[in-house]
């Protein structure tokens, strides 16, 4: 799940400032189940920027929508005289959602709302936290089940660093544990410690940013 939070007000504010008729846009996935962007965060929003305009003595138009994704086109067909009426859209949808929302409608002015962190997973209600970095090379084969790239702060591949303590990483020893102590308490547990002895060879990093914006193509997909 990509998860994300919403902007400060005062951001929020001074990019809409200029624009009369503004289309608070929500997206129905990820950034709905981690609370930042879904249709009751689309409304509380809304209402935040009536209630500030109207102590200012600023008129302007607040629309809200939602639909259910911002990164596939066809969703967004029950929102486009919305979009195309509007002065600006505020979209409360991840960076992909943002961008695309942009892509999908060239002349319109899409705005984010929110800012976009990471892809995590729900640990309990209101709490997230961060499982993938998307690098392109899945290796968590070789680690039981963790990732060292996520997991361990220096994405180490070959063992743990000398900054951990308890169980707990230098980077924050209260909150994240070493990805390392993870990885070998679980092969540990699962009788396979063994294969750490393998050298890793050196991360391709460039199937993740380092090698530019990633492409998928899968022909047999293809119309």
């Amino acid at each position: 799940m990509i998860t994300a939070t919403r902007k400060p007000f005062a951001e929020i504010a001074a990019m809409i400032e200029p624009f009369d008729r503004v289309l608070v846009l929500g997206c129905g996935t990820c950034v709905t189940v981690c609370m930042a962007g879904g249709e009751k965060e689309v409304g509380i929003l809304a209402s935040t920027l009536r209630l500030s305009d109207r102590e200012k003595g600023r008129k302007r138009e607040v629309v809200e929508a939602t639909i259910e994704r911002q990164c596939d086109r066809e969703f967004f067909d029950a929102v486009k005289d919305a979009i195309e009426s509007a002065d600006a859209v505020l979209s409360l949808a991840c960076g992909v959602g943002v961008q695309f929302a942009g892509e999908v409608f060239p002349s319109a002015v899409v705005l984010p709302g929110l800012d976009t962190k990471f892809y995590g997973t729900t640990l309990e209600q209101g709490v997230w936290s961060e499982r993938c970095s998307g690098c392109g090379t899945c290796v968590i084969g070789d680690f039981g089940g963790v990732c060292p790239i996520t997991r361990c702060a220096k994405s180490l591949l070959n063992g743990p660093c000398g900054g951990s303590v308890n169980g707990k990483c230098e980077v924050d020893p209260k909150t994240i544990d070493c990805g390392w102590q993870l990885i070998i308490d679980r092969m540990t547990r699962l009788g396979i410690a063994d294969r750490l002895e393998k050298v890793q060879p050196l991360k391709d990093w460039s199937t993740g940013r380092h090698g530019g914006p990633g492409r998928i193509v899968r022909e047999d997909a293809k119309l």
